[in-house]
C-alpha cells in the first residue's frame, strides 16, 4: 500500500509538471520545455501503467511494439517517437487542466441542485431540458457530467413506482445525458475533439471552427430530440407528473460561471496569440481555484484549499490512471502509427491524393465511429487518418472544414462505440452493455445524424 501511495504522488507530480511545461510552450515561455516533456512522460507513463488492467496496459504494449517497428524501418524515428510523446504530454496536460474544474464542481452543493432540478423535470420537457442543460454540464465536468447527471436520473427514475414507466424513464432519461455529452464535442473549447482536431489540422483554431461546430452540435441535439418525441412509448398506465424542486433560476451559478469561462477564453484569445487549448489549460485551474476558496470562503479557506490541492495532486489525479494511459497512449499509438501506415499504402500502390475530396470530406464522419466499433479510440483514429490525407489547399478546402469532419465523426463515435467512456457509463447506470448502448439505443440516431452531418460537412466545405 506503502508503494503504490508513493507511486501516486510520483505520478500526480509528475503529471503537474508536464502540464506546466505544456502551458509555458504553448505561451511561449520556455522552448526548452521541448526536451523536457517527453522525458517525463516516459517517465510517468510506466508508473500509471503498472497499475491499471492488462486492457489499459496493452495500449503501452502496442506503443513500444510501434517504436520497435519504426526503428527499424525510419531513419528519422527519434523524431517521429519524440512528436508522438509531446502529443501524449500535451493530452495529459489538458486533461489535468480540465479535471480541475471538474473536481469543484462535483463538490459544489449549487451543481448538485441544478442537476437535481433538470433530472426532476416532468416528462414532456425532461429530454429537452437534460438535453440543454447537459451541455452546460458537459462544458464544466466533461465526463464527469455523464456521472453526476446520471446519478441523478436513475435517483429520480427509482421513485416511480411502475416497472413499465421507470424502464422507459431511465432509457430516455440518460440517452438525452449522453447525446448532449457528445454535442457538445464539435464546438466546446474544452473538448478533446476541438483540441485534438485543431492541433493535427494545420492553420485551423477553435475560433474558426466554432460556428460551423456549433451547427454539428445543433444537429445532433435536434435528431435527438426528434427521435425522442417521434419515438415516444405508449404507456399502459399513465405516469404521474409532479413538479421538480425549485425554479430555472437555480441554473444561473451554472450559467455565471459558463459565461466567465468563456469570456476569459475569447478575451484572452483576442488579446494574445496563444492557441485555444493554451489559454484553456491556464484558464480552467484559475477558475477552480477561485471556485474552491468561495466554497471554502466561510471556513478557514487557505488550510482547506492547500488540503483540497495537495488531495487532487496526490490522490485524484492518479485516481484518472486507466483514463490518462488510454489518451496518452493514444495520442502516441496514432503519432507513430501514422508514419508506419504511410509508406505501406504507397508500397501497395494507395495514393489518397487520387481519392475525390468530397469522398475524404464524408469518410471521417463515418471512418472514426466505424473504427469505434474495433475499439479505436478517437484520438487514435484522428491522429492516425489525419497525417495520411493531403492538406487543405490541395482537396481545394479550407482547414476548417476538415476539423468539421473530424469532429462530427468524433461525436458519432461517442454515440455508438461502445468501447467509449459515454456508452460505457451509461451502459452501467443501466444496467445493460455499452454495446447495446451504441447498436441498440443509438443506432438509428448514429445512421440518420451521420447521414445528415455528412450534407453538412459537405455543404460547409464546397459551398460556405
Amino acid at each position: 500500500m506503502r508503494s503504490r501511495s508513493f507511486a501516486d504522488r510520483v505520478s500526480g507530480a509528475l503529471l503537474c509538471v508536464i502540464t506546466v511545461l505544456v502551458i509555458c510552450n504553448e505561451w511561449g515561455l520556455a522552448r526548452w520545455t521541448e526536451l523536457a516533456k517527453p522525458l517525463l512522460v516516459m517517465l510517468v507513463v510506466p508508473i500509471l501503467a503498472a497499475q491499471v488492467r492488462p486492457t489499459r496496459q496493452a495500449f503501452v504494449a502496442v506503443a513500444v511494439l510501434l517504436s520497435l517497428a519504426l526503428a527499424a524501418t525510419n531513419p528519422g524515428w527519434r523524431a517521429i517517437a519524440v512528436d508522438g510523446l509531446v502529443t501524449s504530454a500535451f493530452i495529459a496536460a489538458f486533461f489535468t487542466a480540465l479535471s480541475t474544474l471538474r473536481t469543484v464542481a462535483e463538490t459544489s452543493p449549487a451543481i448538485q441542485r441544478a442537476g437535481a432540478f433538470l433530472a426532476g423535470q416532468r416528462p414532456g420537457r425532461r429530454y429537452a431540458a437534460l438535453t440543454a442543460g447537459g451541455q452546460a454540464f458537459a462544458l464544466l465536468l466533461n465526463y464527469g457530467s455523464l456521472q453526476l447527471l446520471g446519478t441523478l436520473a436513475m435517483a429520480n427514475a427509482r421513485l416511480e413506482p411502475d416497472p413499465e414507466i421507470r424502464s422507459h424513464r431511465i432509457r430516455r432519461m440518460l440517452l438525452a445525458i449522453q447525446r448532449a455529452f457528445v454535442s457538445t464535442l464539435p464546438w466546446s473549447p474544452l473538448s478533446f475533439a476541438m483540441a485534438i482536431s485543431i492541433g493535427v489540422i494545420p492553420g485551423t483554431s477553435w475560433s474558426q471552427a466554432m460556428l460551423p461546430g456549433l451547427v454539428s452540435s445543433l444537429i445532433l441535439v435536434g435528431i435527438g430530440w426528434a427521435l425522442d418525441a417521434v419515438f415516444k412509448p405508449r404507456l399502459a398506465a399513465v405516469p404521474v407528473r409532479t413538479e421538480p424542486t425549485g425554479t430555472w433560476a437555480l441554473m444561473l451559478p451554472l450559467l455565471a460561471l459558463l459565461a466567465v469561462l468563456v469570456v476569459s477564453v475569447v478575451g484572452l484569445a483576442q488579446l494574445t496569440n496563444v492557441r485555444i487549448v493554451g489559454l484553456v489549460a491556464v484558464v480552467v485551474p484559475c477558475i477552480a481555484l477561485v471556485w474552491m476558496i468561495i466554497q471554502h470562503w466561510a471556513d478557514a479557506p487557505l488550510p482547506h484549499v492547500a488540503g483540497r490541492i495537495r488531495d487532487y495532486v496526490l490522490t485524484e489525479l492518479p485516481g484518472y490512471r486507466g483514463e490518462l494511459v488510454l489518451l496518452m497512449m493514444a495520442g502516441y499509438i496514432g503519432t507513430v502509427g501514422a508514419q508506419l501506415v504511410g509508406p505501406l499504402m504507397l508500397r501497395a500502390g494507395l495514393d489518397v491524393s487520387m481519392v475525390p475530396a468530397w469522398l475524404i470530406i464524408v469518410s471521417f464522419v463515418w471512418i472514426i465511429p466505424l473504427a469505434g466499433q474495433a475499439g479505436m479510440n478517437p484520438i487514435l483514429a484522428v491522429t492516425l487518418l489525419a497525417p495520411l490525407i493531403p492538406d487543405a489547399g490541395s482537396l481545394g478546402v479550407t482547414p476548417t472544414a476538415l476539423v468539421v469532419a473530424l469532429t462530427a465523426g468524433w461525436a458519432l463515435s461517442g454515440a455508438s462505440s461502445p468501447f467509449t467512456a459515454t456508452t460505457l457509463l451509461i451502459g452501467n447506470f443501466a444496467g445493460i452493455s455499452a454495446l447495446r448502448v451504441g447498436l441498440v439505443w443509438n443506432g438509428v440516431y448514429t445512421l440518420i445524424c451521420g447521414a445528415v452531418l455528412s450534407g453538412w460537412v459537405l455543404l460547409y466545405a464546397f459551398a460556405l
